[in-house]
Formats: structure tokens, sequence, C-alpha cells
């Protein structure tokens, strides 16, 4: 988990960064950010977001923001915003926040004596630093925070300036400084630094002319000469004084008097690997702690994503630190057709490198290895070892002496290295959205990417954001200026011919197919297959039992494969036992598919997914409600588990972590060849998107599960879609559609002499008018509903016809003949065990007492519902029964037990991210006292 507000506000969560919402909601994090683990008062809040003039309903939007926040903050589970004294506070260390280890790092750069250490972690804090704090957020507060932390940057830049000139650093300075001052141009003290390092250069001419020119602004502008500390400066250099020579550059050491420089050019822009490059810099505070052996850091990733150009410009910009040498070695670990480079010729080369003589190059791989440490000890210098197939290839290339770093890159962890030799690992990912959109710019020239930037933000997804990808890309629209961005990504939306559209045709390195290619072959037979099998997954993200199901593995032998695919960075591990493939990855798996895999292995594949997930939705919603009616479904295919579960909190959140998987799995079902897993799947989500308030989705997939239906006439399957797209239809806010959708069931239930089916359909018709507000309607169909349960024998749907008909008498004042028939209902519910229809009977109970205006009892039928309702885990029914017994509180004068029991089904409803929630809250915001 790490917070970012020294540039855009960000949340990184399991090294992603999440959308944290717009400008405004960006200020309740940075105001809860930057006193983070410290009360905020509402008050403060609310200054903080708005200044001085904030809205009328301010702490409702500032509670909804609050709550958005909490969600996004979620997944993390060590950070959350917590509510104490009438104030906020967001509890997680102080460290994972960028502001506040800017700020430590500047004390302990202050604390310390010794130049180069403070030049360090100067450089460490500034690294932290990604644009102009805060982003888009903006407030009055905002506004002075902002510009009082340009001034600590300012003033830290400052420092680190001389810093490096007491050290030796003054090459630095070269580059840095110019643009610093054409920002501050009357600012004496980086004229000073900038002209103190060209006279270290050998520029002393150059330096006298800064002098001069800012004199000249000084006396144009201000009326004023430069101070005297700067005025010494000019003249010390104009007499050549030999103290200005302090500090110089370190002397050069090497070995026959070789100092290698073999890093390659590094690129003009580097986006997006600000927190990548500081975790670099601190393994060099690491290497001067003196770790006692040499520093390793090991960079891996996928192909593509940018580990060779993330060491090569990282190892520029520290050259300067390695004054005997830099060494870069190609171990071609990952290639067309040359062989890896076996560990003998490596060392050689390595010798050769630092000076070694060919005829003093031992024959033997130990000999040369034991040379390699002897030539090394005592010296200062830096190993690129790039594109390592193995932690055993690289090994032998480890220098002995303390003051060398080792740079490996592999598409592999190299966990060897790890464990063996105590490497630092760090694993890269693709780019942030926005660092791949600056990725583009760069490349294209930012006001042709201005033109566009919609179209910009699409080649950024439609490459998934891997940087070899937006190259090629960008390259590609490079090359026809005329060409609208637009043209290109209308080439990348069909995904099955994207990997063909990103296509170079004049280099296998810059080939997503051949650069994927390398990192496949070099699998097991096993491992390759699972990566295949994985293309007929719905959708990016799965688990280890999808995984099982595809490859038709026990869940031991799928965990190793899955390994070897973490470990060649070809399938990425999330959270909670998920694994992610790449959109790009999965491109290449779906036409290794293709040409690796028969019609029927691959459509056997995709039948034992969408097996898995049918049946383990089955068994989860009859968890979520153990007495819904089933329908019929066919055996799973052999291979293809079902998830095991035993509680509804189990099945909840199996839900919830699969939600945008199986709406996946409906449509791709649907699109495939699998209309019985589609309407079947669709049929077995549905309690899940109720209680989720997920209405648009809900009526999505029952639109596909009719089409699906339909395609392959099953007639069983249209009459259950068709109830299910009324139903949804219904709780989407349309209900002339509903009813059209309904009456059409119910007559296709009719036609298949469907008793259970007819009743479903008129308990739903009944459940529409009360919602309409025709009670005498509703109960009709109630009453029908009965007489359908009845002749089918089915005595829990008798049940819960009785207790619809409560309901319907409820509404229409008849509040006796509303508790008898519940009555009834509940004793039907006992006998037959079903806890869940027993609950539903004591809410309904509740509101008859409430009509009748017996609130003693009413509230004493919601307590016997809600503790129902708790021990089933069904936390949506909670909060509605909650809300009921609020109400009932109320009714009685106890405004403060109404106002606990609206706040429960609040938090929950807020924790279920039901839009339920937002009513709730106005009408409590309306009946609060004032």
């Amino acid at each position: 988990m790490e917070f970012r507000v020294l540039g855009r506000v960000e949340v990184v969560i399991d090294g992603r960064a999440r959308h944290v919402g717009h400008a405004r909601q960006q200020c309740v994090l940075a105001a809860l950010l930057v006193d983070v683990g410290r009360r905020v008062s509402v008050d403060q809040l609310i200054d903080r977001v708005w200044g001085e003039h904030p809205p009328q309903r301010a702490r409702d939007a500032l509670y909804s923001y609050l709550s958005r926040l909490r969600r996004v903050l979620a997944p993390a589970g060590g950070a959350g915003i917590e509510r104490c004294d009438e104030g906020y506070l967001l509890r997680a260390p102080q460290d994972t926040v960028d502001l506040h280890r800017f700020r430590r790092l500047l004390e302990r750069a202050r604390a310390v004596d010794d130049a180069v250490a403070a030049d360090d972690l100067y450089g460490a804090a500034l690294g932290l630093w990604r644009g102009e704090p805060f982003g888009s957020a903006d407030s009055p507060w905002i506004h002075r925070l902002r510009h009082s932390l340009d001034q600590e940057r300012l003033a830290a830049e400052s420092d680190r300036g001389d810093h490096a000139l007491r050290c030796g650093r003054h090459t630095r300075l070269l580059a840095e400084l110019p643009a610093r001052i054409e920002e501050h141009p009357l600012d004496e003290r980086l004229v000073g630094q900038l002209m103190l390092a060209l006279c270290r250069a050998g520029r002393a001419a150059e330096a006298l002319d800064h002098y001069r020119r800012l004199r000249h602004r000084l006396a144009e502008e201000l009326g004023v000469d430069p101070g005297e500390r700067l005025q010494r400066l000019h003249q010390d250099i104009l007499t050549g004084d030999p103290a200005l020579n302090g500090g110089s550059e370190p002397a050069d050491r090497g070995v026959a008097g070789a100092l290698p420089r073999q890093l390659p050019p590094t690129v003009l822009h580097l986006a997006g690997r600000e927190p990548e490059l500081a975790l670099l810099d601190a393994g060099l505070r690491i290497l001067d702690d003196g770790p006692g052996t040499a520093l390793i850091i090991s960079v891996s990733g996928v192909a593509g994503v940018g580990k060779t150009t993330l060491a090569v410009h990282w190892a520029r910009r520290v050259a300067d630190r390695f004054p005997d040498g830099q060494l870069y070695l190609d171990l071609r670990g990952f290639g067309p057709d040359e062989a890896p480079v076996a560990p003998a010729e490596a060392v050689r080369r390595l010798l050769e490198a630092v000076g070694v003589r060919p005829e003093r190059i031992p024959a033997d791989t130990q000999g040369r290895v034991t040379l390699l440490r002897s030539v090394t000890d005592g010296r200062r210098m830096l190993l690129v070892l790039d594109n390592a197939r193995s932690a055993d290839q690289v090994e032998p290339l480890l220098p002995g002496s303390p003051s060398c770093l080792v740079l490996v890159t592999s598409r592999r962890r190299l966990t060897g290295l790890v464990a063996r030799h105590q490497a630092q690992h760090l694993s890269l990912d693709t780019l942030t959205p926005a660092a791949a959109r600056e990725l583009v710019a760069a490349r294209l020239g930012a006001e042709r990417a201005a033109a566009e930037p919609d179209a910009v933000t699409e080649l950024a997804e439609h490459c998934g954001r891997l940087p070899l990808a937006l190259s090629i890309a960008a390259a590609r629209a490079g090359t026809l200026p005329g060409l609208p961005i637009g043209t290109l990504v209308e080439e990348l939306r069909d995904e099955r011919h994207r990997l063909t559209a990103l296509a170079t045709g004049d280099s296998e390195d810059t080939d997503l197919t051949s650069v994927f290619g390398w990192s496949y072959d070099a699998l097991s037979p096993g491992a390759a297959r699972l990566f295949r099998l994985l293309a007929a997954h719905p959708g990016p993200e799965f688990t280890l039992p999808a995984a099982a199901a595809a490859s038709r593995l026990t869940p031991v032998d799928a965990r190793a494969r899955l390994a070897e695919l973490v470990d060649a960075h070809l399938v990425r591990p999330g959270t909670a036992g998920r694994f992610l493939l790449h959109d790009l990855l999965r491109a290449y798996a779906r036409a290794r598919l293709a040409t690796d895999e028969t019609d029927e292995d691959a459509d056997g594949a995709a039948h034992r997914i969408f097996d898995h997930y049918l049946h383990t939705a089955l068994a989860a919603d009859r968890l979520l409600d153990e007495h819904r009616d089933a329908v019929a479904v066919p055996a799973p295919t052999a291979g293809a588990r079902p998830q095991p579960m035993a509680t509804h909190d189990q099945a909840e959140q199996w839900f919830s972590a699969e939600h945008a998987v199986l709406l996946t799995a409906v449509q791709q079902a649907a699109r495939t060849g699998f209309p019985g897993h589609a309407w079947r799947l669709a049929w077995a989500i549905g309690t899940h998107l109720h209680r989720r308030g997920a209405w648009q989705e809900w009526v999505e997939t029952q639109r596909t599960a009719l089409a699906a239906a339909s395609d392959c006439g099953d007639r069983a399957g249209i009459a259950h879609a068709r109830h299910g797209l009324g139903v949804a239809c219904a709780w989407a806010g349309r209900p002339e559609e509903a009813h059209t959708h309904l009456v059409t069931g119910l007559r296709e239930y009719g036609e298949l002499a469907d008793e259970r089916g007819q009743a479903h359909t008129h308990r739903t018709l009944a459940w529409l008018a009360q919602r309409q507000g025709r009670p005498a309607e509703a109960l009709e169909h109630a009453e029908e509903t009965l007489r359908h349960y009845t002749a089918a024998g089915f005595v829990p749907g008798q049940a819960s016809a009785l207790n619809v008909i409560g309901w319907c008498e409820t509404l229409l004042g008849r509040h006796p003949q509303a508790l008898s028939a519940c009555r009834r209902a509940l004793d039907l519910f006992e006998q037959t065990g079903n806890r869940t229809g027993q609950a539903y009977c004591w809410d309904s109970l509740a509101h008859a007492y409430r009509g009748l205006d017996r609130n003693a009892e009413a509230i004493d039928c919601f307590q016997q519902a809600l503790a129902l309702f708790r021990a089933l885990g069904d936390r949506y029914n909670q909060a509605t029964t909650l809300t009921g017994l609020g109400d009932g509180h109320a009714a009685r004068g106890e405004h403060a037990e109404a106002r606990a029991c609206h706040r429960q089904a609040l938090g929950i409803l807020r924790e279920l991210g039901h839009p339920e929630a937002d009513d709730l809250q106005r009408r409590m915001t309306e009946t609060a006292p004032a």
C-alpha cells in the first residue's frame, strides 16, 4: 500500500495505482493524508476541501466521499478511514505517504555530515516527486499547501546542489541547473552553483558569462547588484583561485589502465518509472552502508515491460558513483536463435573488458571466476547483466568486492539470487494509465497527442500499457504524421488481430509475437499447455481452481504449472489467490491455442471452465437462498471441479470476487457456442446481482440468456430467462418492459405445464403490482401464486405465497387478515425448516403490526427477522430489516435507537456498494434533529 500526493493523488495497492475519484474526492483523501494517523475534525475537512464557502450540504457530501474512499482502500486491508471524536483519521503508517517520506529523507539529509550520503538522501527525496503536488485536486487549502511544498522542493534542490559540489559531483549539476535557472532566473544561489560547476569542468568563460547575464538582469529588474558571496566567487574565477578546484571528481582507477564505459545509450524519455528509480537509488544507500559483499539487484518482468531500458537509464544516471568502470553484458537468456551465453564465455568477456590480456585468462571456468574476483577486488564498479536466463548463469559473474553493484535483468524472478546471495528483487509492472499516455505523447509530440486525448488513452489500453507495444504503436503513427491516432486505434480494437496490428516486420526484437515466443519456448510442456488453455478463460483474472479446470489438472499440479508461469512473468500473481494474464499475452495465448491445440481440445477447455463457474455459482447461490427453486443442469464434465464452500459468507465473498468474470462468462458462453451454460449461469447469479443492486448488469445478462436459450430452442431456458429478465427490468425501474416479459413468460410456462414456473411468475407480478401502487391486482397474483404452488405440491412455495398475500393485505389496510396469512406462512416455513422464509415472514408480520400501530410488537418481529438474517449471513436483508426496525423505534419516539438502527443499515449498504444507501442517507438527513 502506498499513497502519493507529490504529483497526481494516487493510491497504489499491490503495485497498481487505483482510481481515487474526481478532484473533490482527491481533496478529501489529501486532507487526511497530510495528517495520516491523526484525527482531522469534520470542520477541518470541510475547510480543507471547500474553503470559506462550502456547499449547503457539505457534511452529506463529505460522508459520501469518505464512503467511496473506504471502498477504494478496502482491497488493501491494512489501511482504512476511521471515525473518531467528531472527526476522521486515515490509519496507515506515515512512510506509506510519499509526502512524509520526502520530509523524513530531507531531515536525514540535513543531519548527516558526509556530503555523498547527504547528496544521495536528497536525491531519493526529490525522486519521489512526479509532478505538481495533488495533481488536479484543488481548494484554497490545497493551493496554499502546494505553494509551500514547491518552496520545500526548491530549497531541497538547492541544498543538494551544495552537497554535490562538496563531493565532486559537479558534472551532474551541469545538466540539471540550466533548466532550474530558467524557472528562477534571479536565484543567486543557483547561478553560483552553476558557475562553480562550470569552473571545475574547465569552462570558466561560460561561468563568467552567466555572472554577467545575472548582474545585467538584476540591475534592470530590481536595480541592485549581485550579493557579496556571488561577487566573491566571480572574482575568484577571474583570478583562477586554486581553492575553487576542491571537491573534484574522483580519480579513475582500473585494471591495467582499462576503464570500461560499456553502458548502451539510454532513451530520451523514461515515463512513469519514478518509484522504481527511487528503489534503485535506495540500493545505492545499502551499498554505501557496506553490506560486506557485492550488492545485487534483480529486475524482472514480462517481455517488453522495459527492464533493459530502466536498468540502462538508471545505470547511466549513477555512473559517476562507480569511477572504476561500468560493464554491460547481454547474456542472451531469451532470444531468437542464439543460445544463452555460457558462464565461461561471459566471464572471459568481463575479464577482457577490465583489461586482462587474453593470454592471462585461464582455460577453465573456475580459474576465470577466481581471476575476475581478484581483479575487481577493492574496486567500485557497476555491472549490468542483461537478459539473464537463470541464477546459475549469473552466479559465476558476481564480483567479490563489497563496493561493486550488479544489476541483473531477466524475464524470470531469479529466486536463486535472492535465496543464495540476498539479492534485492524489483518486479517491473506495466505502466500506469498516466505514464502510458505520457510515453505516447513523448514519442508523437505533445501537440499531436493533445489533439486526440481519447484516442491516446484507448491506444494505451489496447497496448496493455506495455512499453514495447506502446513504442511500436507510436512508431507506426510517427512514420505517418497525417494519420489520425484514432485510425490506428480502430485497427487495435479487435483483440483477435491486435498482435498482427502491432507487428513491425523489420526486427524480431520489436515483434511482440517473437518476443513473447522466446519466453513461451523456455517453458516446460505442461506449463506451456496451461498457458495456452488459459486463453479460453472469460477475462484476464482467474483462480487456481479455474486454471485446474481449464487444463484438467489436479489443483496440486496446476499450482506447480502456475508457479512456473509466474516465474516466467507470463502470468502475474494478484491478491487473494488470484492470477492475471496481461491482455497482449492473452492474445498471444489465444494464437497458440489456435495453432497448438485441436478444436476439440480448445472446446473441451472452454467447456470445463464454464462448467466450473456454473456449478460453483449454483452451489454458492444455494448458500445464499437454500430454498430457491432449482433449474435442471447437466452434470459437470470430467475435470471441471466446483470450488468448495460451506457458508453464506464464503458464497458472498466468492460472488464478489468473481463478479466481473461471471458477467464475462455469460457473454462468452453465448458467443462461443455454449448457450446452455449462458442462460443457466445467468440464472445462477441472479440472487447475487439482486443483492448487490447491480440492476443494469442483471438486465444485460438476462437479455443474453434469453437470446442464448432462443438460439438453441430450449423452451424451459427461454421461460426461465424471460422471467429473470422481467425481474431484472422491474428492479432496474422499467416496469412496463418488466410486465411485458413476465406476461409472456407466464404463457411460456403454461405451454410447458410448469406449475412452479407459473407460480414464480405470478409472485413476481404481484410484487411488481405492489411497487406500482396496485395492491388489489397484487393480491390477485398472490392468490394465483398460491393456487399454482398448491397444484405443484410445493410446500415452501405455498408458504411464500401466503407471505405475499399477507403483505398485500397490509398494503390494502386489512391488517388482521395480513397477520392471519403471515402466521400461516410462518407455520409452514417452520415445518419445512426454511429459515429464510421465516425471516421474511417475521418482517411481514412487523409491517402488519406497524399498520395496527402496535409498534412494540412490530419491534419484536423485526428483531426476530434480524436475528434470522444475521444467522443466515444475509447482509442485504439485515440492512432492510434494520431500516424497518429503526422506523418502528421512531414511531415510539425512541429516536436514539432509531438513529442507531439506521446507521447500522447504512453502513451495511455502503459496504455492499448498494444504490439504496444514498436513499437511506437522504432520509436520515431529512429526519435528523435540528
